[in-house]
């Protein structure tokens, strides 16, 4: 692969596929004990599902959570996520609250990655992704659909899209109807991956689609999410044991 992404030293695009644990915690000493058992877990990036969180339209108590949850983890990166309940996150932001709480964010130096939903508009997504990276950030941009996958070539624009406004790297998250759906994930994966030479993310969620969370890599999928305590969507595998498969398929 030509572009690498690299986020504290973690370098996403080379080699095994890096894991991602996603912190849920609704108030402050949940996240903070969250954040303290990560220390001791092979994982590579940790994210911050803001939409969990009790507070998260106040953003000064955002921004005071993100400061902690950065002390505590280190060098550890972090990703920094609102997802909106219409791509199965906990509830929705007015569009203004969404941009202003990202934006200060990536002013705060706390955050590595930013997450913004494909979905919001391409001049919304194509300025703020813009702005983040003039701040110092790295971006993902990200469509998820809780409900079906599209067609292989929705799913290919859909990815393309998201690096033509700026990301980072792109996502995709979709839930399979039947296996041919997995195999659309993983031929659009192939595809935009090639094309690009950069990392991109993507997953079919589920049971019927975990095999896209252990095998993304053959494909090009260059992250893929885990569970600690808690999965933050369908069909996430056990840290460790996603790291022994990971390891096994990657040798």
């Amino acid at each position: 692969m030509e572009h690498i992404v690299e986020i504290q030293g973690v370098r996403i695009g080379e080699g095994t596929p890096k894991i991602c644990v996603s912190l849920t915690g609704s108030t402050q000493a949940e996240l903070n004990a969250e954040a303290k058992s990560l220390v001791d877990i092979e994982l590579d990036i940790a994210e911050w599902r803001v939409d969990f969180f009790d507070e998260v339209e106040q953003v000064e108590s955002v921004l005071a959570q993100l400061k902690e949850l950065r002390e505590l983890l280190g060098e550890i990166p972090l990703v920094f996520t609102f997802r909106s309940a219409r791509e199965g996150g906990q509830r929705e932001l007015p569009q203004d609250l969404y941009i202003q709480l990202n934006m200060a964010v990536a002013a705060s130096g706390h955050a590595d990655l930013i997450d913004i939903e494909l979905m919001i508009g391409d001049d919304v997504v194509r300025e703020l992704a813009a702005e983040i990276h003039r701040l110092g950030a790295s971006t993902i941009i990200s469509n998820h659909d809780f409900h079906e996958t599209p067609a292989r070539e929705e799913l290919v624009s859909r990815l393309r899209r998201a690096h033509e406004l700026g990301a980072d790297l792109p996502k995709i998250a979709v839930m399979p109807q039947h296996p041919g759906d997995v195999l659309a994930l993983l031929a659009a994966t192939y595809e935009v991956s090639s094309q690009l030479q950069a990392p991109i993310i993507t997953m079919s969620m589920g049971k019927m689609g975990a095999v896209s969370r252990i095998a993304g890599e053959a494909f090009g999928s260059a992250v893929t999410f885990g569970a600690a305590k808690k999965a933050s969507a369908p069909g996430q595998i056990a840290v460790s044991e996603l790291r022994s498969m990971l390891n096994t398929l990657h040798d």
